[in-house]
């Protein structure tokens, strides 16, 4: 394994990066003025987005590696780390990024819906392609931030930098948007995988030895990420992930009581409810009649 990376500072990754610090909380990269590296493991508690103009060996993150070419833009959230494998020759990192420490935002109206932002959780084959419009448009972000970073800081540095930010992130989820529609094909291999899963998973042992699906779960069978997976069915299908699964439920949970041979609690242990009542719960909730009443109504 190489080199290991601790980045809990502005400072520390700026150092790294050969950068002048210009403010302690936030930085926009220029990764040409850094200094040639080989690959290393990184572990950050900053924010960061990366659009790298050179391919810079395997982007991996936990066990699994991102979809990760030339015009891309990469989300790290703190607590993340990152492995640039495979790179075991120097080489000159080449694009740039925006880095910012969660004390930026603080008290600011983004600091409330960053968790909205449901990238910064992707991660294989999740990363975002960007057409060359759109990479002008990162490009112009990053300028308006830096332009106030080149400012002297007074009391409202932090409100414009942390609005610049939020900009940045709204044109993101655009750009997302876009990317799902342009993937369509793959998209919709990804939900027609999604349904033999779940009818694989129900016609299967598995409820009695895992319990009731979750979309964690699925999101795992499918080398995703659970916010991509949640985020590509909805656009898909107009439901949750969670909605879908649910509503497999209750269409296998209502073969099952036509199956007048099977009690209701035989039922309920089939689709991996831990007790009966819990399915008798969940089925009037979203049938409006309880399994019994249903049996007897059909």
């Amino acid at each position: 394994m190489g080199q290991v990376f601790n980045f809990e500072t502005i400072n520390e990754y700026n150092d790294f990066n050969n950068h002048e610090t210009l403010h302690p909380l936030v930085s926009i990269i220029d990764f040409n003025k850094a200094k040639p590296r080989t690959g290393s493991r990184m572990n950050f508690e900053l924010y960061c987005i990366f659009l790298k103009d050179v391919k810079c060996g395997d982007l991996k993150y936990g066990r699994n590696y991102y979809d990760y070419q030339e015009g891309t833009l990469v989300f790290v959230s703190p607590g993340q780390t990152i492995d640039v494998e495979n790179k075991v020759d120097y080489y000159q990192p080449a694009g740039h990024g925006l880095v910012f420490h969660p004390d930026l935002i603080r008290g600011t109206t983004l600091a409330k819906t960053i968790s909205d932002y449901n990238f910064f959780s992707y991660n294989t084959s999740e990363a975002l392609h960007l057409s060359e419009k759109e990479k002008q448009l990162v490009f112009d972000c990053f300028a308006k931030i830096e332009t106030e970073l080149k400012q002297s800081i007074d009391k409202h540095s932090k409100k414009l930098i942390a609005s610049n930010i939020e900009l940045f992130l709204n044109y993101c989820e655009r750009f997302y948007d876009r990317q799902f529609i342009t993937r369509d094909t793959t998209n919709k291999g990804i939900v027609e995988k999604f349904e033999e899963l779940l009818n694989s998973y129900f016609s299967s042992d598995k409820p009695n030895i895992l319990g009731l699906p979750s979309v964690a779960y699925y999101a795992g069978e499918l080398n995703l990420s659970p916010n991509y997976f949640g985020d590509l069915i909805k656009k898909e299908t107009g439901k949750s992930a969670q909605e879908y699964i649910q509503n497999k439920i209750i269409d296998t949970a209502k073969n099952k009581i036509f199956d007048s041979t099977k009690t209701i609690n035989e039922v309920a242990y089939e689709l991996g409810f831990k007790y009966p009542q819990h399915f008798t719960r969940f089925f009037k909730q979203h049938v409006g009649s309880t399994p019994n009443e249903y049996r007897i109504l059909n």
